[in-house]
């Protein structure tokens, strides 16, 4: 996810071998409409794209910065099985409290890629983690499965175009979400011009309908060249959109930004700081998921507090700085150019965290951390030295960096986290 992250998180070349697997065995041109057939498969698009847009059901009964004392009933039950009132894929639910975690389309230190199906079914939301940039054709995207790795452990087992398409069909089957990432600590996209927005359009809506994903993550980092004024910044909105129409409107869409370019612009409004807060705005209406990645970049300013007003800073892996990160999200709030950024729905924010140690650098958020501040979130009680001046019980729940990482050290995450999400 972040650049920052510990060097044991680096891809290398993995890019170079995924385009050169999908030259050889995908088969398929990513333009919309001309996809060809995977063996067993079925046409293009027969896993067809339905994810949770931001409906206007939704946005009526959950409007940004409007807080609940109590459950709603669009909300759904407090049970394991509750959901919220959009659904994730076709025919499938989105977990009222949903654990989000991204899985591995590639080997480093925490192993080997695992088959989608032994993904285990703690994890509502599974983000495919990275489409490619298309290296013949500018603002084109990619997506191939893990080719395969020769480990000084051992090889890595290949990833078949055929299973992986039947595992995605197999969750979302199961009420699931699938969606793609584009970005990562090393990744980009291209839309710099008209054509490259075409392209990007045309592409990504083939990879969508051809591999039957539920909609896209937006983890644009440091190396993605997103800042203020940017082509990326101006043209994304509106490529997006083109995307959701294309695949019938009701596409999944998650962001995932690093916190100075969300928070952060309370610091200042040029450069990266504050950058994906238009992108957010443009795209609230169709945005299901933001979880900022509120790890690697020390405190977060929260001027949203009575303390902020004092010189006080909430420093990272505490219950305050998760609680105030995200109030900020549902309230809303100025930025340093005077720009206001207004809230969001409180179903439309999730904490985004490291798995564990080994995922991260220190210090990591503990997971009775992220129970308090849960808890403080949405029942108004375990918080820290900072209370929210309202409950917010549709507070959507967790994200985290990664599938692979949790099960490397043995699931300290997913099973906790789970535990209290969908018992709540």
């Amino acid at each position: 996810m972040l650049t920052r992250l510990l060097a044991s998180d680096e891809r290398y070349s993995m890019a170079i071998r995924s385009i050169l697997t999908w030259l050889c065995v995908a088969g398929c041109a990513t333009l919309a409409g001309a996809c060809s057939k995977e063996p067993g498969t079925g046409s293009s698009g027969s896993g067809g794209v339905g994810g949770l847009a931001g409906t206007s059901s939704e946005s009526s009964s959950d409007t940004g910065g409007a807080a609940t004392s109590g459950p709603t009933s669009s909300a759904g039950g407090g049970s394991s099985t509750a959901t919220s009132s959009t659904g994730g894929g076709t025919g499938s639910s989105f977990a009222k409290h949903a654990l989000v975690g991204y899985w591995h389309n590639f080997d480093n230190p925490s192993g080997c890629a695992i088959p989608l199906s032994q993904v285990s079914d703690d994890w509502d939301v599974i983000v495919v983690a990275f489409a490619q940039n298309d290296p013949v054709s500018s603002g084109g995207i990619l997506f191939s499965p893990y080719p395969g790795e020769t480990m000084p452990t051992g090889g890595c087992a290949v990833l078949e175009p055929r299973q992986l398409k039947a595992d995605i069909a197999a969750k979302r089957a199961a009420g699931k979400i699938v969606a793609l990432s584009l970005g990562g600590a090393d990744g980009n996209i291209t839309l710099e011009n008209d054509a490259d927005e075409v392209n990007f359009v045309e592409s990504l809506t083939g990879v969508l309908m051809d591999w039957g994903f539920d909609g896209i993550d937006v983890d644009l980092e440091s190396g993605s060249g997103l800042v203020h004024g940017s082509q990326i910044q101006t043209r994304l909105v509106s490529a997006i959109k083109k995307i959701n129409q294309n695949v019938g409107g009701n596409m999944y869409l998650s962001m995932a930004p690093e916190h100075p370019y969300v928070q952060g612009g309370v610091v200042a409004f040029s450069s990266i700081w504050g950058a994906y807060l238009p992108i957010i705005d443009g795209l609230r209406d169709e945005l299901d998921l933001l979880h900022v990645q509120l790890y690697n970049n020390s405190s977060v300013p929260t001027p949203n507090t009575p303390e902020y007003a004092s010189g006080k800073l909430y420093p990272e892996a505490t219950v305050d700085n998760l609680v105030v990160s995200v109030t900020m999200l549902i309230e809303g709030f100025t930025t340093a150019g005077g720009w206001q950024f207004k809230g969001l729905p409180a179903s439309k924010i999730a904490f985004g965290l490291p798995s564990g140690p080994s995922s991260s650098n220190s210090p990591v958020t503990s997971n009775a951390t992220i129970e308090s501040a849960f808890h403080c979130l949405t029942e108004g009680t375990s918080c820290g030295e900072h209370v929210p001046s309202a409950k917010y019980p549709d507070f959507r729940g967790v994200m985290t960096w990664s599938i692979n990482w949790d099960k490397h050290d043995g699931y300290p995450m997913s099973k906790e986290i789970a535990g209290f999400l969908h018992g709540s």
